[in-house]
């Protein structure tokens, strides 16, 4: 009963009475103005100190010291935790955040990038009457489209198709996908449509047609999620909160309450991780927000603690642009072990996953071969025969950790919540743990509301629904053509840039240096394939980058697309940064191994370079293999197992010898075997022996 009340609520308050009184026209300007309204009241009376100019990380570690005492400390960098400070200090309370590591280093920058209500969710509410999973769906629609609304520039609709290969099925998924149109409501970003098996074909040419009988289109949002992350939390320290990465806390403080004498927390002992120096941080109320490392945290309050958490490492991998359509993903509902698989586009390559398998929690999580194999295998089940998915197309693969829990006020301790859990211990502790990406700010807008209520703290009302997020203002679809017709830019990285930091786009053109060259006039690339510039390098220490893998991982994604071109634009990061912060030649090269190391392991690098050494087959004597071993090691001097065009452009000009880029490109692409991007020793054998 409770579950037809709630559909029969969905019909009325989510669109259909309204559709109802209003034509089609009149409801999209409904929903406009709607949206606009929102914006205004949460923006309306907001103080913004630092509109204009961000406070360095030195300030904001400097403003932690030396605030006498915060209303609200957060603890995690991620996007709850970001969330929870955007929400604390727009409610006019004096907030600080800590991070352990860098904004979104954890789960928050390896995730599916969709935003979205869960359809599985929503089919496992209908088949089991399940009320509270109705919900956490309708919640979850909600949050997609004020995200969609507060940072145009970092998220957009996107179209996926779920093909059916069985005609029973058509009118199964067409049920339930218009369910889920309808729990959206008049915040449904476009309705679902059926396609026949040709046009399925036309939209997703990859796809496997044998036996297939049509497909069903629906939309969800996607997103830049450590982008989207940094972004929350660079908004909230333009609006006055103290933030600082790489800054861990070593033990929480604790007072006696005076009136019933149980011990208090009341602010946290923090190490800046850079330079090792500690300081107390006071505050009324401590949130944790550490994600997977949440029983840490729980740990430190009361050691007999239980743990809550229940760490599952999801894998992804991404694989070039050409395996699926520009603006089409694909959802697999049903894979060989009863998983579900997205395979979508994402920054012009395509990405696909998720595995979930039971881990253990660390800050430096491996993908494993056998999940990335898994991924490949199902992707073959879809795609056409005619398209050979290859293990040497993955140019880069990572695992997520995420932090599952279940609820320590359950009966049932063992049963995990399919939904965020808000607790508060006897010392006052409030924790923030379990949820979703997409529903990141109604997590911390309960988190703050049940922290209020318990610590008697003076606060106004939440305040970010429709609060537009750092560069959402002055973002149109058109901006782009104007940093092209300003500064001179590509047009690729315009867009880029536009896209990237939306209306802060024209203060990284500013630090855009001049090419020398005809056209463009400004923005040197880091790497030819990728549009991002060298700019960007200087404007990520202004947003708080402090290490190379910062650079590489999360103001750009450029180690999430692509990990040997992360490490041919490594050097030149460094060099950038070093020069900017002072390193010594020392801290260049500890830098850039550590930045190495990030890709070889959790970037995927290491998987692929003992698959190719497993099935390389080399018919050369032993003396022929030294021989060209020694020509090869002649270009990769750095030793890193493969050749790049950086690597021959530089031997080449050693000897005065000039090639043209495009010209080399196509050269070592006849020997790259594998169409990677690089020339592995094996690719280099191989082709002598073919010689």
């Amino acid at each position: 009963m409770a579950f037809r009340r709630a559909l029969k609520h969905t019909a009325v308050v989510g669109g259909g009475a309204v559709a109802g009184v209003f034509g089609l026209s009149q409801l999209i300007e409904y929903k406009k103005t709607q949206a606009q309204l929102a914006r205004v009241a949460a923006e309306a009376d907001l103080r913004v100190p630092f509109a204009d100019d961000l406070p360095s990380r030195q300030a904001q570690l400097a403003a932690l010291q030396s605030t006498e005492e915060f209303d609200v400390l957060v603890v995690g960098g991620g996007a709850t935790g970001a969330g929870c400070a955007l929400d604390a200090v727009t409610r006019n309370l004096k907030t600080a955040l800590v991070e352990r590591s860098d904004f979104s280093s954890g789960t928050s920058s390896r995730s599916t990038k969709l935003l979205h209500g869960g359809v599985r969710y929503l089919q496992k509410a209908i088949m089991q009457l399940d009320y509270e999973q109705y919900m956490m769906v309708k919640e979850a629609l909600h949050e997609r489209a004020n995200l969609l609304e507060i940072a145009p520039h970092l998220s957009a609709p996107l179209p996926i198709m779920l093909p059916v290969y069985k005609w029973w099925q058509l009118p199964y998924y067409w049920a339930g996908i218009k369910m889920y149109d309808l729990v959206a409501g008049i915040q449904n970003l476009k309705s679902s449509y059926v396609l026949s098996k040709a046009s399925a074909l036309e939209r997703f040419p990859m796809l496997n047609k044998d036996k297939l009988v049509g497909a069903i289109v629906y939309y969800d949002g996607q997103h830049n999620d450590a982008r989207m992350n940094l972004a929350i939390a660079i908004s909230s320290a333009r609006h006055g909160a103290a933030v600082a990465n790489y800054t861990e806390v070593v033990r929480l403080l604790k007072t006696k309450d005076p009136q019933g004498g149980e011990e208090k927390v009341c602010g946290a002992r923090c190490r800046d991780v850079i330079t090792g120096q500690e300081f107390d941080v006071k505050a009324k109320c401590v949130i944790n927000a550490t994600g997977p490392f949440t029983d840490s945290l729980r740990k430190m309050d009361n050691q007999e603690t239980k743990n809550i958490c229940q760490p599952s490492a999801g894998v992804h991998i991404v694989i070039p642009g050409y395996y699926s359509p520009d603006n089409m993903g694909l959802l697999d509902p049903s894979t060989s072990d009863g998983r579900v698989i997205f395979f979508l586009p994402w920054e012009k390559m395509t990405i696909a996953g998720t595995t979930d398998s039971p881990t253990s929690v660390t800050a430096h999580p491996i993908p494993g071969e056998d999940d990335i194999n898994f991924i490949l295998r199902e992707i073959r089940n879809y795609l056409s025969p005619d398209v050979e998915v290859r293990r040497g197309d993955v140019l880069a693969a990572w695992s997520g950790i995420r932090p599952l829990v279940t609820d320590p006020n359950s009966k049932d301790t063992q049963s995990i919540c399919r939904n965020h859990i808000v607790s508060i211990s006897p010392s006052g502790l409030v924790t923030i743990a379990g949820g979703k990406w997409t529903t990141y700010r109604s997590m911390a807008e309960e988190t703050l509301d049940a922290a209020v209520k318990t610590h008697g703290l003076s606060a106004q009302p939440c305040k970010t629904v429709g609060l537009m997020l750092e560069g959402a203002k002055g973002w149109t679809p058109t901006l782009y053509i104007r940093l092209v017709q300003d500064y001179g830019l590509e047009n690729e990285v315009a867009q880029h840039l536009a896209s990237t930091y939306g209306g802060k786009a024209f203060d990284v053109a500013k630090m855009a240096k001049v090419t020398g060259q005809r056209w463009p006039i400004v923005g040197k690339r880091l790497v030819s394939e990728f549009p991002y510039i060298e700019g960007e390098v200087l404007y990520a220490i202004k947003e708080y980058a402090c290490t190379a893998i910062d650079v590489i991982a999360r103001r750009t994604r450029l180690g999430f697309l692509n990990v040997q071109a992360a490490d041919e634009a490594l050097p030149r990061i460094v060099q950038i940064m070093g020069k900017e912060l002072g390193w010594s030649e020392e801290q260049k090269t500890t830098e850039l191994e550590a930045a190495r190391k990030f890709l070889y392991l959790e970037m995927g690098y290491r998987s692929r370079s003992e698959q190719l050494t497993k099935t390389s087959e080399i018919n050369l004597d032993n003396q022929e293999v030294v021989r060209y071993k020694k020509r090869f090691h002649k270009f990769d001097k750095e030793s890193k197992g493969f050749i790049t065009t950086v690597d021959v452009q530089q031997v080449l000009e050693s000897i005065n010898v000039h090639i043209d880029e495009n010209a080399l490109h196509e050269i070592l692409n006849e020997v790259d075997l594998n169409k990677n991007g690089q020339v592995e020793i094996d690719e280099f054998m191989q082709t002598i022996v073919r010689l």
